[in-house]
C-alpha cells in the first residue's frame, strides 16, 4: 500500500512517498481505509523532529487527522463494524478522564504512525463514528483542531450564554473556537491582521473584530467591548510569547487564558503580578479525549455545524499541501484526498 513516511533521517526532504505491506488486524483492532486527511501546524514540526524524543522513531508516517471506512474488525470488537465511517482519535489511549504520560504518548503522526497510508490499523477504542451529514472533507478536520477548540471553550472553559470570549487569529482552531463559543451563546471578539479575514469571521458570527496590525494595543481597544465585565471571561491564546502580555491585560479578574498556540515564540516575558492579583487561570489545552470528541460530534450534529474548508490536494501532493500550509494566508483547513 502507499504511504508517506519520514525515512532515513529527519527533515522535510526525507518525507517520501513509499510502500509498506498492508496491515494485519489483531484482536481489539480495526483496519480503516483512509479517504481524506487534514493538516495541522503540528504536521510541519514533526518531520524536523521538533518534539525531540517525543516525536517518535523512523520510519514514521506523519499526520494525525483524517477519516476513512472500517473494512475489517478483529476479535472482540463491538464498538464499530465494517462499513462504518470513522475518524481516528488524536490520542489513541485517551478515552476519558485526566491526561497521563501514557495517554499523551499515544498521539498519531508522532510518536505513533499517522494516517498518511492507504490503510491504517488502529485500536477499536481509538476511533469514533462520524455523523452522516458531514462530508469526508469536513469530518477529516475534526480530530485535532476541532477537539482542541472544544476543550478550550467547553470542557475547560465551561462557556455559558453571555460570556465574553476573545479568539486570536483565524486559523483552524480559532474558527472552531468561534463556532463553539457562538453555539453556547457567547459574545466573541476575533483579532487578526487581515481585514478580509475579519470580514469573513463577521459573517460566521463574530460580534466584534480588531485588526491587531492597525491597532497594536488590542487589549486597550477591547476595553469598551468588555466594559461591563472588566475583561474577557476566556481568551483563546494562540499567539504565545508576544500576545500573552496583552492577554493578561485583556482578561477579567478570575478569567482564563486557554493556552494553545506558540506562533510568536515559546519563551515568555510577562509579569506574574496580574496573574496572582487578579486570580487569572492559565489553562494548557492539548486536544482532548474520546469522550470529549463524541460530545463535540453530538453538539455539531444538533446545530448542523460545518467546518470551514480550504484547498484540497491529491495524496501524492502531500508535500505541496504542507508548503501551502506553511506559507499561510489560507482560510479553512488544508486537505489531502486519497
Amino acid at each position: 500500500m502507499r504511504v508517506f513516511q519520514i525515512e532515513g533521517d529527519w527533515g522535510f526532504d526525507n518525507l517520501k512517498l513509499s510502500q509498506r505491506p498492508d496491515p494485519v488486524c489483531g484482536p481489539g483492532q480495526v483496519i480503516v481505509a483512509m479517504r481524506m486527511a487534514s493538516l495541522n501546524a503540528r504536521d510541519l514540526i514533526v518531520p524536523e523532529r521538533g518534539y525531540g524524543r517525543a516525536t517518535g522513531e523512523l520510519p514514521l508516517i506523519p499526520v494525525s487527522d483524517g477519516v476513512g471506512e472500517v473494512i475489517e474488525v478483529g476479535a472482540d470488537v463491538t464498538r464499530v463494524a465494517a462499513g462504518d465511517r470513522v475518524c481516528p482519535t488524536y490520542f489513541q489511549n485517551w478515552t476519558s478522564g485526566e491526561p497521563t504520560p501514557e495517554r499523551f504518548s499515544s498521539a498519531l503522526g508522532g510518536p505513533l504512525d499517522g494516517v498518511m497510508a492507504d490503510r491504517v490499523c488502529l485500536s477499536a477504542d481509538g476511533v469514533v463514528k462520524v455523523p452522516d451529514y458531514l462530508s469526508d472533507a469536513e469530518a477529516a478536520t475534526l480530530p485535532c483542531a476541532a477537539l482542541t477548540a472544544w476543550s478550550a471553550i467547553v470542557t475547560h472553559g465551561q462557556t455559558q450564554a453571555g460570556d465574553k470570549i476573545l479568539v486570536q487569529g483565524t486559523g483552524s482552531v480559532a474558527l472552531f473556537a468561534l463556532a463553539f463559543a457562538k453555539m453556547h451563546g457567547a459574545h466573541v471578539t476575533v483579532i487578526s491582521s487581515s481585514d478580509d479575514k475579519l470580514e469573513r469571521v463577521s459573517t460566521m458570527g463574530a460580534d466584534a473584530t480588531i485588526n491587531y496590525r492597525t491597532t497594536e494595543d488590542w487589549a486597550r481597544a477591547s476595553r469598551q467591548i468588555t466594559a461591563d465585565t472588566g475583561g474577557y471571561d476566556n481568551i483563546i491564546e494562540l499567539g504565545g510569547a508576544k500576545t500573552l502580555p496583552l492577554s493578561l491585560r485583556a482578561v477579567r479578574p478570575g478569567g482564563a487564558l486557554s493556552m494553545i498556540g506558540v506562533l510568536s515564540g515559546l519563551n515568555i516575558e510577562a509579569s506574574l503580578g496580574p496573574i496572582v492579583a487578579r486570580q487569572v487561570r492559565l489553562q494548557g489545552v492539548t486536544v482532548g479525549h474520546r469522550d470529549g470528541f463524541n460530545a463535540m460530534l453530538r453538539a455539531m450534529a444538533q446545530h448542523n455545524l460545518r467546518p470551514a474548508l480550504g484547498e484540497t490536494f491529491a495524496f501524492e501532493n502531500l508535500k505541496p499541501a504542507m508548503e501551502h500550509l506553511r506559507t499561510g494566508g489560507h482560510f479553512g483547513k488544508t486537505l489531502v484526498q486519497f
